[in-house]
């Protein structure tokens, strides 16, 4: 509540026809936080004025009202876009300051390769291939994952939840075994013990062991899955219930680290079973495109998984 009110503070403030500054002043005087929180979003405005062209235009402070503790306004650009625009701009911009500051890191792993990232909390988090996270040195309960795989086991506090970011989407931890793959627009999450919670503040769906979600233009579903199949990436086998062939060669390209793709009919057909992982490309699909009910053939460096002969085994 109080980062939106600072920034139609500063959506207001930035007006040049502005002159409503006793108000101003009383908001910025009814909680010491208020100033501290529009100067983090004011202090974004020389990465914003990079963004969005900028016409510098002078605020004149009357001469009665000087502000709180010295405060005067500054010098600010002109933009010529809407309130909503700016806010929205304002916000990724302060995002990106948070992001960048040197207290979070990045970890990433090359397809076909995984890490194990300790966190100080007892939280482990495991990274399939070809997947970047980010994680905050003073905040053992923060994880951004931007795409690929990651596993987690989770040291539950119901005072201090571990949470993960997946775009705009946040997974908050209840006593927690869970997976995450964040590919493109699609999310998918499945658990595997105790409970997460997806979008807490919003739709707040809780997802308890054996339960999945997946979130992608086609919109929000949750489903039942086998809580033994979460994960199964690092015990050597990928298992499925009805998924779809497209689905599966995303994941044998991340964790095979091989370039995989399938015809739109093999890509629509669906599996159930289990994939046994073989780093040996030749023999992995000599096994599993058969199992599937597929071909596989190797162009280049590229596999393509296309119509077989018969139903998926």
């Amino acid at each position: 509540m109080m980062n939106e009110e600072a920034l139609g503070w500063v959506i207001r403030t930035r007006d040049p026809e502005f002159a409503d500054w006793e108000a101003f002043t009383g908001w910025l005087e009814a909680d010491p936080a208020h100033a501290a929180v529009y100067d983090a979003l004011m202090a974004a405005d020389a990465d914003l004025a990079e963004i969005v062209p900028a016409e510098p235009v002078s605020i004149a402070v009357p001469a009665n009202d000087a502000g709180p503790r010295g405060w005067k306004p500054m010098r600010w650009p002109k933009f010529a876009m809407a309130g909503g625009a700016v806010a929205a701009a304002l916000a990724g911009v302060v995002s990106l300051h948070l992001m960048n500051r040197p207290d979070i890191y990045t970890v990433t792993t090359r397809p076909g390769e995984t890490r194990t990232v300790a966190l100080d909390d007892g939280t482990r988090v495991e990274l399939n291939g070809g997947t970047t996270m980010r994680f905050d040195r003073r905040d053992a309960r923060f994880a951004a994952l931007d795409g690929g795989e990651a596993a987690f086991t989770v040291r539950h506090d119901t005072a201090n939840p571990f949470r993960v970011t997946v775009g705009e989407a946040v997974f908050e931890d209840a006593g927690t075994v869970f997976n995450i793959v964040h590919s493109g627009s699609m999310t998918r999450i499945g658990v595997s013990e105790g409970e997460v919670i997806y979008n807490p503040k919003a739709e707040a769906i809780a997802l308890p062991a054996g339960r999945a979600l997946t979130h992608d233009e086609s919109g929000l579903r949750v489903m039942d899955i086998a809580p033994d199949s979460v994960a199964s990436w690092r015990q050597g086998r990928l298992t499925y219930a009805n998924a779809p062939v497209a689905q599966i060669s995303g994941d044998i390209a991340r964790s095979l680290g091989v370039k995989l793709d399938a015809t739109p009919g093999a890509g629509a057909m669906r599996f159930t079973g289990t994939i046994r992982l073989d780093r040996d490309p030749v023999r992995f699909f000599g096994q599993a495109a058969p199992l599937m009910g597929l071909r596989a053939v190797r162009q280049g460096d590229v596999w393509l998984l296309k119509e077989g002969d018969g139903p998926p085994r």
